[in-house]
């Protein structure tokens, strides 16, 4: 799904949230192990990608907005986001046949809706309430390209703040690119389809 060139920072995020919540919803609902792991990898691709996208983008906004608050903001976020990395990381390799697949990808997703209650709460109202409709829709735009540029799949080791993050994600993209081609991934088609009509 193409991104929405107006929408504001809130607006982006949570469209991204709800895509997570339809392909978890997806894998949990295929008939067989080749569909379940063609959403499980969908989602790992919009995971990862979003929780990169906001650490080098929507972070950053609120440290410098938000002054102490922000930084205090921010860490509490990029905690959570290790949290889902590092079962992301697990999970996006892990066979849906498994015994600990659904448990991990519940653990996952309780976690992920924690941190969403928190960046919905509380990061992206004083973020938003900072910034004008166009500074807000700007930094929309500026997540969204930045997810053009990043990994595709969890990497929990590599940093999690700007300067450190951008050159592990740098050097991390092509690789994960590279190995998209040969994974398997739900008919696009069925993906859009799947948006119309849930989200």
């Amino acid at each position: 799904m193409a991104p929405n060139r107006s929408n504001t920072i809130s607006e982006a995020i949570g469209e991204d949230h709800k895509a997570l919540d339809l392909y978890a919803e997806n894998i949990r609902s295929a008939r067989s192990t080749e569909d379940k792991i063609k959403w499980r990898n969908q989602f790992t691709w919009a995971l990862a990608r979003h929780a990169i996208s906001e650490e080098l983008t929507m972070y950053p906004a609120m440290e410098k907005h938000l002054g102490e608050e922000g930084l205090r903001l921010t860490n509490k976020d990029r905690e959570q986001h290790q949290a889902v990395k590092e079962d992301l990381y697990k999970l996006q390799s892990l066979s849906p046949d498994s015994e600990s697949f659904f448990p991990l990808l519940d653990r996952l997703m309780t976690d992920l809706h924690d941190h969403i209650h928190h960046e919905s709460h509380e990061d992206i109202p004083r973020l938003e309430e900072k910034l004008s409709r166009e500074e807000s829709q700007a930094l929309a735009r500026s997540f969204e390209r930045t997810k053009l540029v990043t990994p595709t799949r969890s990497h929990p080791s590599a940093p999690n703040r700007p300067y450190f993050e951008n050159l592990a994600a740098m050097l991390a993209a092509p690789i994960d690119r590279f190995q998209d081609l040969l994974r398997a991934w739900p008919d696009q088609e069925e993906v859009a389809e799947k948006h119309k009509s849930k989200l």
